[in-house]
This record gives C-alpha cells, structure tokens and sequence, in this order.
C-alpha cells in the first residue's frame, strides 16, 4: 500500500496531543473535542486495514520499511500486521476513542491528562505494529510514562502508591527484556534487530545456540511479559492500579495494556525462541490454570465493586494462557480470540463501575442494593456486561473460553479440567455481586440517583454491540487471525513433538 497507514495509526494521537499541548488551558471544552478528533481518523484507518486484510494469507501486510533509522547499529523502522496483531489494531482505537468520550467529566488538569493519554495511545499501537526490536522496546517503554502520571495525578486516594508500584514492576520486567534484545543482538547473524529475520535464522551463532542460555532468555522474556499479563505471581501491581486509576485509564489498562503480555510472547518467544517455548509450555498452563481459579476465588473475596473487576481480568486472562500453550488450532484461536473479547467485555465492566461512582462516591458492594428499580437502564447494561464476562452462549465471551478448552484439553487434560472450575466460580461472583448491588430492598441513599445519561450510554453501546456481533458471528475475528496462527502453530510442532506432547 502507498500510504503509511500503520505510522498514520501510530503517530496521529502523538500530533493530537502536540495539539492538545497548544491549547491555553482555560479552553477544556476544545482540550476534549481535540484530544476526541485527534483518536477517530485512526479509529477509521483501523476499520479500512481491517476490511483490506487478507485473510487466506499467513504473510505480514501493510508493511512499511524496513528503512535504516540507526544504521551504524542496524536498528529500522519496520512496521507492519499480520493475523496476531490485526485485531488488536482494530481494539486499539475503539478503546482510546470511548476512553476519551469516558474521561469528559475529568476536572483535574484537563490539558495534562489528555496530552499523556494521547501519548499512550501511540505507545500501545506501536508496539502492536513494530517488527524490529528496538523499535517494540520504544514503543514499550513510552507506554510506562503517560501510564504512571496517568495513575499518580488523577487516581484515588492511594495514587502514588499504585503508580509507583505499576512502574517498578514494569521497569523489572522491562530491563530482563533489554537484556534478551541485546543476547539476541549481539549472538545473532549480522547483529540485528529485525524480528523477522531473527525468526527466520535457523541457527544463532556464538553462545545464544547453547539450549540453557536459550531457556534463560526466555525466562528473561517471559517474565517480562508476564508481569504485563500479569500471571501469577506477578499480578500483586494490578489490583491496586486499576483501584486508584480513573475510569477510563481502567480501561486501557485492562483493554489494552493487558493483552500486550500475551502479543509479546506470541510475536518474540514462539517465533525467536520455538524450543524454549516447547520447554515452557507446562509451566504457562500451570501458571494459566492458576490464574483463572486463583483469580476468580480473590474476587469472590472482594468487597469493592471495581478490585472484584480487577481480578476478574486476572482470571481471565489465564484463559488466554491456557489458549496459545496448547499448540493447537482451537486453541491458539480461542487464546487470541479471548484477548480480544476480553477488551470489549471489561471495557464495559469497567465503565459501570465508573458510572456508579461518580453518582454514589464509593464502590462498596454492600452499600448498595435494589438499584435495579432506581436505574432500569443501568441495570440492564451492567447485566448484560455480567452475562458476558461470565461466558454466556450467544456472546463472545463464550466462543473464545470454549476454544480455549477445546485446544487445551487435548494437549494438557488434566490441567484443562482444573481450568474448568474457573467459569463455575465466574458465574458464583459476578451473580453475587449483581444481586447485592442491583437486587432486594432499595438503599434509602440511593432512591434519586439518576439513570445513565447519553454520553455513558454512547461509550457503552459500542462495545455491547462487538459483544454480541462476536459472540454470534466469531468468524469476523476469527478469520482475520486463523492463517497466521496456524503457520504459528505449524512452526512449533516439532519441538512440542520432540518433547512427547
């Protein structure tokens, strides 16, 4: 394609937020529309790329480059998509738009918030778009900064314990990753960056050959994208970030940021390190299967509406573990799959809690009650972002955990049957919170709060509709991501049938 459509993706946000920058700062209301305009041409490319995509071909498109940025060190701009990335350079945008929609009401430093959203918002989509290592560490690391300041101005009472605790665990896992770039740098063929030819070198020379310095590199990585996941036990940072963070910035973390763990191993570990993925593939499950019952128990323990969404998504994005470890097409499938769908759906969970809160000021579960006779509307629409993080058929949270099973109970089924457990125990929190929060008698307090307005409503029904487009049709999702999957997949076999799996 002539027009660079990828770096239009990337980089527009960052020229809004240069706009946003401009702006005196007594003009809010142009700050909001800006920052608002500055996310729909994206939102828009992302729906052509998206129509355009090939979806019979297992090959990168829209590619751009690679062009020398720093030659004498062999580092390129080098962009482009292929079925892994594909829907989440479709999620990107929708999300950041509706998070832009969902931040109207923000008062603090309006000028400020928005100018660093837009700045993460070219982060996330960089990193989904990069394919030389240099450049998927800059876009990683540009993400840390917007997020921080994001989480310690405008959060909760406990802000700057969150963000500095979401930063250092970041940065931890940050600087393993910067080690394995550089173990594959300096051990591979010519000193490069590039991930497509580091995947395509049958042989790295020098010590990266040895099999224990390979298993050590992906630890490095695994551990760096794991904490994004995050998977246990490197999960302790997200609770409180999403607690402390503003709504919308709640949903970025669990939109988008979240999913960047799980891209990072299928884009890095399985094409650069096939072998020591093999070695590893017991332990993700493990780690998978933990999360989705661990992370299901802690929020049946919550007591505060938006912690029990927070580890929701801890569960959930075991399932995704459990997925892409099974080396499988249902599987791999469904773990993509439930990135995505995991977007939509906590996008939405996250956006009623928020919508609560700026009526009632607290989160307190039990401090609730019978809210369904107060706000008819609300109800229904939290009620049915429930069903679908609960995996109900006929939305899309259930095609994926059901590919998800199918995939790995025929690799690993014991573990499978373990995981299982994880949508009894989904279904036994989110039913318990919805009966104590929208059930029984009417809280006095509450009788005149007012039902949702049409701004949240035109930040929710969006998503609500991908939900239900999903979980009717999986095939517009899943035909995008099939093709490269399976290469994925196919590429992997003789390790995993090496090791008798």
């Amino acid at each position: 394609m002539q027009f660079p459509y990828l770096t239009f993706l990337t980089f527009f946000p960052l020229v809004g937020a240069l706009a946003v920058m401009l702006l005196p700062k007594e003009k809010e209301n142009m700050i909001r529309w800006t920052a608002l305009l500055a996310t729909i041409p994206p939102l828009l490319a992302s729906f052509m790329l998206f129509a355009e995509f090939d979806r019979s071909s297992t090959a990168l498109q829209f590619i751009e480059g690679p062009y020398p940025w720093i030659e004498m060190f062999h580092i390129e701009y080098f962009m482009g998509a292929d079925g892994i990335s594909m829907p989440m350079i479709l999620l990107t945008p929708i999300i950041c738009t509706i998070c832009v929609m969902a931040s109207w009401n923000i008062k603090k430093s309006i000028k400020g918030y928005f100018a660093l959203f837009l700045m993460l918002n070219t982060g996330m989509m960089g990193v989904f778009c990069a394919l030389d290592f240099f450049l998927f560490y800059v876009f990683w690391e540009v993400m840390l900064l917007p997020m921080y300041f994001l989480i310690g101005i405008w959060g909760g009472e406990r802000r700057e314990y969150a963000a500095i605790k979401f930063f250092l665990y970041t940065l931890a896992g940050s600087v393993l990753m910067l080690l394995a770039m550089l173990a594959f740098y300096f051990f591979s063929d010519g000193n490069v960056f590039n991930l497509v030819t580091l995947a395509n070198q049958e042989v790295h020379r020098g010590i990266l050959t040895d099999p224990t310095f390979r298993n050590v590199v992906w630890i490095a990585l695994f551990i760096g994208f794991a904490i994004k996941i995050p998977a246990f036990p490197f999960h302790t940072w997200l609770p409180d970030a999403h607690v402390q963070a503003p709504t919308a910035i709640s949903v970025i973390l669990a939109g988008i940021l979240l999913k960047l763990g799980i891209y990072g191993i299928l884009r890095i570990c399985y094409p650069l390190l096939p072998d020591a993925t093999a070695n590893f593939a017991g332990m993700m499950v493990v780690i998978g299967v933990i999360n989705i019952v661990y992370g299901a128990l802690c929020a049946m323990a919550q007591k505060d509406f938006k912690k029990l969404i927070a580890y929701s998504s801890v569960s959930h994005m075991g399932f995704c573990m459990l997925g892409i470890a099974s080396f499988n097409p249902e599987g791999m499938n469904g773990g993509v799959l439930q990135m995505f769908n995991h977007g939509t759906i906590t996008a939405m969970l996250f956006l009623c809690v928020g919508i609560i809160y700026d009526r009632a000021h607290h989160r307190e579960i039990n401090g609730f009650g019978g809210l369904a006779s107060v706000m008819p509307r609300y109800t229904a629409i939290t009620g049915f972002a429930f069903f679908a993080a609960l995996g109900l058929p006929g939305l899309s949270g259930f095609i994926s955990e059901a590919l998800c099973f199918l995939g790995g109970f025929q690799t690993w089924r014991a573990q499978t049957i373990v995981a299982a457990s994880g949508v009894v125990l989904t279904a036994a929190y989110m039913l318990w919170c919805f009966q104590r929060v929208f059930l029984g008698e009417v809280n006095e307090k509450y009788k005149g709060l007012p039902d949702i307005n049409g701004r949240e409503l035109a930040c929710l029904l969006p998503l609500a509709l991908i939900v239900i487009v999903v979980g009717v049709y999986p095939k517009v999702i899943l035909d995008v991501m099939n093709a490269s999957l399976v290469g994925l997949n196919d590429a992997m076999q003789p390790y995993m049938a090496a090791l008798g799996v």
